[in-house]
């Protein structure tokens, strides 16, 4: 049984947040680039240079690439046989408070979604735990904004609706997103489970790298197929037209009861932010 320390749990955590709001992942920035070189309307590739702009900005300054800095949704992959020595929530937390103020990175987190009294240090954390063989203990910090996130959509749909009509769903929440999710986007898409394990699997697609398809090549090549799809859409860049709507899409599957059909969409604009540690 290998120990972890709540303490090492709250600096890493720290530092998590500030890297993930002021470095792109270089997944990201690779489509990005690429998005430029491969697009053709003038209109559009001017936007994404000013986008790239706007990276190499942060990187010289150490300022966020996103004035909202976001909600700390942060994954935990607990091995069974580690022991954290202390409070994991407790110490995640802290770790957030941390990061968000030393980083001077914007608070935006209300104790109650009526009240809106702001919490003042971007807690709590939006904490998911997966329990994996093993002794590893691995966190990721994904700070997700609202613009983004107020356009991700949930659907139960029949099992008779099929492939086609997870695909019909998928281009249907891009097309009513338009440019409030300031696109280019990333796309994280949950099929399957229940009704909130759908919006999970969603959100955990867009932790999976730009350059890695999912395992499973029936999965793979729907990945290939949607986003050029959902590229055909022409909404482009900020909303401006053009050929990249999405820079990618990923699909995460698990199963499900015989009788339904659970869809989720996840959106993540263009800076698609996260950072990763192993203890």
């Amino acid at each position: 049984m290998r120990s972890v320390l709540a303490a090492d749990i709250t600096q890493t955590v720290a530092r998590l947040c500030i890297e993930a709001n002021t470095r792109l992942p270089a997944d990201v920035a690779a489509a990005l680039a690429a998005a430029r070189a491969e697009e053709n309307w003038p209109c559009a590739r001017e936007t994404l240079g000013l986008l790239e702009q706007n990276l190499a900005a942060a990187a010289k300054t150490g300022l966020p690439i996103c004035q909202d800095t976001g909600m700390a949704c942060v994954f935990v992959r607990l091995g069974g046989e580690v022991r954290v020595e202390g409070d994991l929530a407790a110490a995640v937390n802290e770790g957030v408070r941390r990061g968000y103020e030393e980083g001077f990175l914007r608070k935006s987190i209300v104790a109650d979604p009526l009240r809106r009294e702001n919490t003042g240090d971007n807690t709590p954390a939006m904490l998911t735990v997966e329990l994996v063989p093993g002794d590893g203990f691995e966190v990721t910090v994904a700070p997700k904004g609202a613009g983004s996130e107020n356009m991700s959509r949930i659907a139960m749909l029949r099992p008779a609706d099929g492939v086609e009509g997870v695909r019909q769903f998928v281009l249907e929440t891009v097309r009513l997103a338009g440019a409030n999710p300031c696109p280019p986007v990333i796309l994280g898409v949950g099929v399957g489970g229940c009704f909130d394990k759908a919006a999970l699997l969603a959100k955990k697609a867009l932790l999976r790298p730009l350059d890695i398809p999912n395992p499973d090549p029936y999965y793979a090549a729907l990945e290939r197929e949607w986003l050029r799809d959902v590229n055909t859409l022409g909404i482009g860049p900020q909303g401006f037209g053009g050929r990249a709507t999405a820079l990618g899409l990923a699909i995460e599957a698990a199963p499900t009861h015989v009788a339904s059909l659970p869809a989720a969409v996840n959106i993540s604009c263009h800076v698609t932010r996260r950072a990763s540690a192993r203890l």
